[in-house]
């Protein structure tokens, strides 16, 4: 069996498990299970940039996506501001259960702090906490995941972002 079949089946038994333990534990529908991504990735190197100081104000950024600008903005958790840390960021995305496209990150991101579990949205960039991937929704998701953390959010069309290979992530000029 080829080696990416192999990671494929051992994430569907893994994220198996865990949908057996939220039934188990909730009467909640149980999460959308997310998997690691095997596309390639470039991470230029560059300074860090800071994350807004005020806890309140949410950090615009500029997202590319297949060479097109939209605009972005990450929300003010602390995943969010360490998620800026690694900026500018280009990421190569592949296709996932027909919602989202994924891109593994060049490292984890915080989970402290993480706010109440929501169910991502169209358009919604999230973090994947269990693989460390990061997962831009271009359809609705179905339930909340305490696993799942809402980064921000990218005002572009759903089509578009369906069909993305590549995304440049940049602090807002």
């Amino acid at each position: 069996m080829k080696p990416a079949a192999l990671r494929a089946l051992a994430r569907a038994t893994t994220a198996t498990a865990v949908l057996l333990t939220v039934a188990a534990c909730t009467d909640t529908s149980p999460a959308s299970p997310r998997a690691t991504s095997s596309a390639q990735q470039q991470t230029p190197t560059t300074e860090a940039h800071t994350a807004p100081s005020d806890r309140n104000t949410a950090m615009d950024i500029q997202v590319t996506v297949d060479g097109r600008p939209v605009d972005a903005t990450l929300n003010d958790s602390p995943a969010a501001r360490d998620f800026a840390e690694l900026l500018p960021l280009t990421l190569d995305l592949e296709d996932f259960h027909q919602t989202e496209r994924i891109a593994d990150l060049p490292r984890r991101l915080t989970t402290s702090g993480a706010p109440e579990p929501a169910a991502p949205k169209a358009g919604d960039l999230t973090y994947y906490a269990p693989w460390g991937n990061l997962a831009l929704f271009y359809r609705d998701g179905d339930s909340p995941s305490a696993d799942l953390l809402i980064l921000g959010h990218i005002d572009a069309d759903a089509d578009q972002l369906a069909g993305a290979d590549r995304i440049t992530v940049e602090a807002a000029p």
